[in-house]
């Protein structure tokens, strides 16, 4: 049995990987912000976090913890010309600064582990360009340089990878898939000709968690229906 924690861990990606962690036989903390979940089950630990605050109250913690997962984001696409530099800001301290502070907060207990991992999320939109997508890709871009500086610094000792999805069926995409129409002309976009479930970028979460990914470091991982490299 390990122990986890997972930010963002009560809905879409990271509530579906809470599930996986849970069933299987791991000890998992996982945070919310707005969606407050109850505890499940024994090994199911739900905690209220804001990480935009400047002080993260981690203190129900263990001392020991074998792998970290930082899901909180926005999907926010306007036309470049009409984003204020604030917004910007916001989504850098969401998805960067914040998932800094919590790495920086917990790595003592990771380095108490032996087979400890860190997971990052990005988007295909950070390798693509896509049209009105300048704000997302600008934070998920710091995303993946942070990963893989992070895993030359941390290596031996604790891996760092980071998935980048194109569209996922989450609350998060609620609004760029909120009809049949808009799911059907998205999922067109990918080679595959469908759009991604929460599960599909979980269970891939969870390989990169375990010792079976034990060689694997500094990575960015495209699950994205064939976006990135199939033409």
């Amino acid at each position: 049995m390990k122990s986890f924690l997972v930010i963002g861990g009560s809905s879409g990606i990271g509530l579906a990987l809470t599930k996986i962690l849970k069933e299987d036989n791991h000890q998992v903390y996982a945070t919310y912000f707005k969606n407050q979940l109850q505890n499940p089950s024994p090994n199911l630990h739900y905690h209220f976090l804001d990480v935009n605050e400047d002080a993260l109250d981690l203190s129900f913690l263990p001392e020991t913890l074998d792998g970290i997962v930082y899901c909180p984001g926005s999907i926010n696409l306007k036309p470049f010309a009409r984003i204020k530099p604030t917004a910007f800001i916001e989504d850098f301290n969401l998805q960067v600064v914040g998932a800094i502070k919590v790495i920086q907060s917990v790595l003592p207990k990771l380095k108490k582990s032996p087979i400890a991992s860190i997971l990052l999320f990005s988007t295909v939109a950070a390798q693509l360009g896509f049209n009105f997508h300048s704000q997302v890709a600008t934070s998920k871009g710091a995303i993946e340089g942070l990963t893989k500086s992070l895993a030359a610094e941390f290596a031996p000792k604790i891996r760092v990878n980071c998935i980048a999805p194109s569209l996922t069926d989450t609350p998060l995409a609620a609004k760029l898939l909120s009809n049949e129409d808009k799911k059907a002309t998205n999922a067109e976009r990918h080679p595959l000709k469908k759009i991604g479930s929460p599960s599909d970028l979980a269970y891939m979460a969870s390989y990169l968690l375990s010792e079976k990914a034990a060689w694997i470091t500094g990575q960015i991982f495209h699950i994205d229906g064939g976006m990135s490299s199939v033409r």
